[in-house]
C-alpha cells in the first residue's frame, strides 16, 4: 500500500481546506496518485510522501470530468 494512502481516518476528519476550512476528501485521481479534494471549490492538494501539502498554492484546478470521476469515487 502507497505511503500517501495510509492518512488515518482521525486525522483526516481533522483536515480542512486553507481556502473555506470545510472537510477535505481523501481519492485518487486516475494515475493512482492519493490528493486530498475540496469539491465545493474544486481544488486538489497534493500528498507527498505521506504528508499532505495543504497550502493554496500548492493545490490544483480540477476539471469537470476529473470532478465527477472524484465524485464518483467517494
Amino acid at each position: 500500500m502507497a505511503p500517501e494512502s495510509t492518512i488515518d481516518a482521525t486525522l483526516l476528519g481533522l483536515l480542512a481546506c486553507p481556502q473555506d476550512k470545510g472537510p477535505l476528501q481523501l481519492v485518487r485521481t486516475e494515475a493512482g496518485a492519493s490528493v486530498l479534494y475540496n469539491p465545493r471549490l474544486r481544488r486538489a492538494y497534493p500528498i507527498d510522501n505521506g504528508i499532505p501539502v495543504l497550502l493554496i498554492d500548492e493545490a490544483r484546478d480540477v476539471s469537470d470530468a476529473e470532478h465527477e470521476f472524484f465524485v464518483a469515487e467517494s
